[in-house]
């Protein structure tokens, strides 16, 4: 199909923020009416075949997603493969929901001045952000913000015990110009965990 290779790559690229007809239309250089009918046409594609990907569109805003069928693998998938520490991406990425939340994705990408898609996939996946609605502008943008879980993996009882950003100093920064938000809280956490294991022991052998 016509247009075909373009569409797909631009989907991609803008992932589950999606991309609206008239924008589309512009990037490749066409008439946002035989867009539309490639559009549809393309959809059927997807639908009739076999592979694991379908367009799903809300009005004239088009999203590029994985079909229905194949959520319970990837569950799996998350749930076996999960890394033991977050990466700088997803921590950032975490940072900025849980002090601009509700926050969509375009948003944190131009604060962060990179693309979030993968970081945003990462916190969902255990559960450290949720889908909280959709933000009323063109589009409908999804909002993001914290979940209960991502309380208690920081050890904080609510929002309001997250650092005072209006406090940190300049010596608060690394030499890349980073701070890191969560880091007092997760070995604040751990030492209470090894804690505990001490105690545990000790009334065990105790008790013995």
């Amino acid at each position: 199909m016509q247009y075909q290779g373009e569409i797909e790559s631009i989907l991609y690229t803008v992932g589950d923020q999606g991309i609206s007809l008239h924008d589309l239309a512009t990037i490749i250089g066409i008439q946002a009416s035989g867009l539309r009918q490639l559009l549809a046409k393309l959809q059927v594609t997807y639908e009739q075949g076999t592979g694991g990907l379908t367009l799903m569109n809300h009005g004239d805003h088009y999203q590029l997603v994985t079909k229905a069928q194949y959520a319970p693998i990837l569950h799996q998938y998350f749930a076996g493969h999960q890394p033991t520490s977050l990466s700088q991406a997803a921590l950032e990425t975490m940072a900025i929901v849980a002090y601009q939340q509700p926050v969509t994705r375009i948003e944190i990408d131009q604060i962060r001045g990179v693309k979030s898609n993968g970081a945003i996939q990462t916190l969902l996946a255990r559960q450290l952000i949720k889908e909280t609605g959709r933000k009323e502008t063109p589009g409908r943008p999804i909002l993001y913000g914290t979940t209960n879980y991502f309380l208690d993996y920081f050890d904080l009882q609510k929002l309001a015990e997250l650092p005072d950003l209006s406090k940190f100093t300049d010596s608060a920064f690394d030499q890349a110009g980073n701070l890191d938000l969560f880091y007092k809280n997760q070995t604040t956490s751990a030492a209470r965990t090894e804690q505990t294991e001490k105690e545990s022991q000790h009334d065990t052998t105790t008790g013995a």
